[in-house]
């Protein structure tokens, strides 16, 4: 019985990725140079699955088209960064008069101050910021701050915690991580965690933590885990990072806000560069302030491109000019709306939908997830199928299970989203219930 339920499994989802290429040959052949000069035809890991990666030709409002002509209502949003959708006017025209301007001035332009002003406005935790390529660079300078104005080595973690590409803590942890010291805590254990933070105090130089874990689930911070890090970070000298690359989008003024948490330092990316590339790390002005230039001892901060004219300007105008409060709300309203709605539809067949607001999580368990160890049965060939099997339905989301929202998705789209889940899970549905029965 178990090996049949497994071999069917398997058997399903080689036919998943056949049916995949058979109606994808220009994508096939896209792939296949492209691995003659990138390792795995990939420079972005998150992005390739198997048999070859989905390769996107066009965007238009929340839809994308691949080299095959495929069209899909686009679910994933760019994992967060996507917010404004694929063609957003008031953006795009900003980027056209930065353009008729010049590209890399060399010197301060005339967007990045008003950025700045924007997000020190909008973000309570932010007295002053600074610009960085990714929310990567982002974690990594705020990091790198805290080490040296605590004169202490190490950063405390969450175990599945990611906070970019040389910050991931999932698995025991990335081969490719910077080479900081770290002391791991499990997500919203606050007894635990406040028992490593009284422990270890004396080499900590700061938490890093997201309010709701991302990459990890979708998986929100219970307010009393992160009232507890507050606490314990401020009495023992130790300084509290909250990664908003992704969550800031859950509220007018950041998720930190909206649990009522003032971290630290601050960190950002993602959706507030206008759909360009973009990161920002902030916070209390005695800590940035080892920035200024004009100051004997400041500390260095590179980046030619820290302040790119088109990222300044896309951002500024997203964040001026489209993301209002209402839409904001209207959005995350929305999200929950969709949150809600997919949970009851995927509940029958054994998995459960996590998040808030516009991140939303699909995961081949029947929860609650309350940390990654939560997610440590799911069956990563179920995501799989389910991802597959709604490619070919027109739907788009995270081969993972990972759904963030754009200002461009409808209560139509939610409704045939929702839909079209329930009847991918209901295809395979046998094979569901057999393997619960198998455990």
């Amino acid at each position: 019985m178990e090996e049949a339920v497994i071999d069917g499994l398997d058997q399903a989802l080689l036919q998943a990725r056949a049916e995949f290429a058979q109606v994808r040959p220009l994508a096939a052949e896209a792939h296949r140079q492209a691995c003659e000069v990138m390792p795995g035809g990939n420079t972005r890991t998150v992005l390739y699955h198997g048999p070859f990666p989905l390769r996107i030709a066009r965007g238009y409002g929340a839809r994308i088209v691949d080299v095959d002509g495929h069209e899909y209502v686009d679910m994933l949003g760019e994992y967060t960064a996507g917010l404004y959708g694929h063609s957003q006017p008031v953006i795009q025209a900003a980027i056209t008069r930065a353009l008729a301007d010049g590209l890399s001035l060399a010197g301060h332009n005339t967007y990045e101050g008003p950025l700045a002003h924007a997000l020190v406005e909008r973000f309570p935790a932010l007295d002053l910021v600074r610009f960085t390529n990714s929310g990567t660079e982002a974690n990594l300078m705020a990091v790198s701050l805290a080490r040296v104005t605590t004169s202490k080595p190490a950063i405390a973690v969450v175990h599945g915690g990611y906070h970019g590409g040389l910050l991931y803590f999932g698995g025991g942890g990335s081969p490719v991580n910077a080479p900081y010291e770290t002391v791991l805590m499990h997500f919203n254990d606050i007894e635990g965690s406040a028992r490593v933070l009284r422990e270890q105090a004396h080499r900590l130089a700061a938490v890093l933590v997201e309010p709701i874990m991302g990459s990890a689930g979708c998986i929100p911070a219970d307010p009393e885990y992160l009232a507890m890090l507050r606490a314990e970070t401020a009495a023992r000298e130790v300084l509290l990072i909250l990664d908003e690359v992704m969550t800031s989008r859950l509220a007018e003024k950041g998720a930190a806000a909206d649990y009522g948490i003032r971290p630290d330092l601050l960190t950002l990316g993602k959706y507030l560069g206008g759909g360009l590339s973009f990161g920002a790390f902030g916070g209390r002005a005695d800590l940035m302030r080892r920035f200024d230039p004009t100051t004997p001892d400041a500390l260095p901060h590179a980046g030619t491109f820290n302040n790119n004219v088109l990222t300044m300007a896309a951002g500024l105008a997203g964040l001026t000019e489209v993301l209002t409060p209402a839409a904001l709300a209207e959005l995350n309203d929305r999200g929950d709306r969709l949150r809600l709605a997919l949970d009851d539809a995927v509940r029958p067949y054994g998995w459960c939908a996590t998040g808030r607001g516009s991140m939303v999580g699909l995961h081949p368990v029947s929860g609650p997830v309350r940390s990654p160890a939560d997610l440590a049965d799911a069956d990563d060939r179920l995501r799989e199928l389910l991802f597959l099997d709604l490619l070919e339905q027109g739907w788009y989301m995270a081969r993972r299970g990972f759904i963030a929202l754009s200002l461009e998705i409808t209560d139509d789209d939610i409704a045939g989203f929702t839909g079209a889940v329930a009847a991918c899970l209901q295809r395979r549905g046998e094979l569901r219930v057999a393997l619960q029965d198998r455990r």
